[in-house]
């Protein structure tokens, strides 16, 4: 079932999702450091040595197709997900466990020890890496909208949305609800769904023109329907220019060591082509392998 549109509150972003779990921490007296143990005078870090000395790394997942979730048989998956495996069972750690939680609960829920790392596909921006450090992106991502057959109103940017007065839908704190309000989509007027199946159901039902995500997931989400269609991907406009966004793990700050030694698995995978055949049955094509790393992306 779908959500009503916004019509006096500010859309949940995954940015004031953020915000607000966050803010929840503060008040319980948990701050962002107060449970993270000293370093024992080892410069970095000694996750990594614990991990390997338990076998086991717990990873913080926001239950989001096809980034990291617990499929139909009670599986942990998803891209983020087992790329952790195969890193991590690189680095001596045999082991990983999921610590499903909602997306605005990832970092806070990182920085109090609830689980070691974030395998959720996090986009990196510079809010996020002012509260954790970030391994450089695994994937990189361009937006797409689900439209019906035929793309009739011929909507293939955010600016077409405005200009043609569309219908306009989006998912539970995605990033597209910043991209749309910052085209000059009204705040009032986004529809706000769940996911995007629920997207698909509300372009298809007529309740929408269009709905907004990233590319693998509307290309996934219309492979069964009859009614609509994904157009081709786009980089959303942010302050002028267009706007690629990179996803990748998330580290607590104190673990330089334990994010440097992933860093290394990761472009050695990168490296070799091996990234890509395993992202690829989630959706993943050979264009959103990326070269960008967390440095430029935490500076934007």
């Amino acid at each position: 079932m779908s959500s009503p549109p916004f019509k006096k509150e500010r859309p949940l972003t995954r940015r004031s999702l953020l915000a607000a779990g966050a803010a929840a921490a503060t008040a319980l007296g948990v701050s962002a450091c107060s449970r993270v143990p000293a370093e024992d005078g080892k410069q970095g870090g000694d996750l990594l040595e614990r991990l390997r000395a338990l076998g086991v790394v717990r990873v913080g997942i926001a239950g989001e197709i096809p980034f990291g979730y617990i499929d139909k048989d009670g599986n942990l998956t998803g891209e983020a997900p087992e790329l952790a495996r195969v890193i991590f069972k690189r680095l001596g750690v045999d082991s990983v466990q999921p610590v499903p939680t909602e997306f605005g609960s990832l970092i806070p829920g990182l920085n109090s020890q609830q689980f070691d790392v974030v395998a959720a596909g996090m986009y990196v921006n510079k809010e996020r890496c002012a509260q954790v450090i970030f391994a450089d992106p695994d994937y990189q991502m361009l937006d797409s909208f689900v439209v019906r057959k035929g793309n009739p109103m011929g909507l293939r940017t955010y600016r077409d949305v405005v200009a043609k007065k569309a219908k306009f839908a989006t998912g539970t704190g995605y990033a597209e609800i910043e991209y749309a309000i910052e085209a000059g989509i009204p705040e009032s007027e986004i529809l706000i769904v769940p996911d995007q199946v629920a997207g698909l159901n509300a372009v298809e039902s007529g309740r929408a023109d269009v709905f907004a995500g990233t590319a693998v997931t509307t290309r996934e989400v219309v492979k069964k329907s009859g009614k609509a269609e994904a157009t081709e991907p786009f980089a959303p406009v942010v302050d002028g220019k267009p706007r690629i966004d990179g996803g990748a793990f998330a580290f607590r700050p104190t673990e330089t060591r334990l994010r440097d030694a992933f860093n290394t698995e990761l472009h050695k995978m990168k490296k070799s082509g091996e990234l890509l055949r395993l992202l690829r049955p989630f959706g993943f094509t050979e264009s959103e392998m990326t070269d960008l790393t967390a440095k430029e992306l935490c500076a934007r």
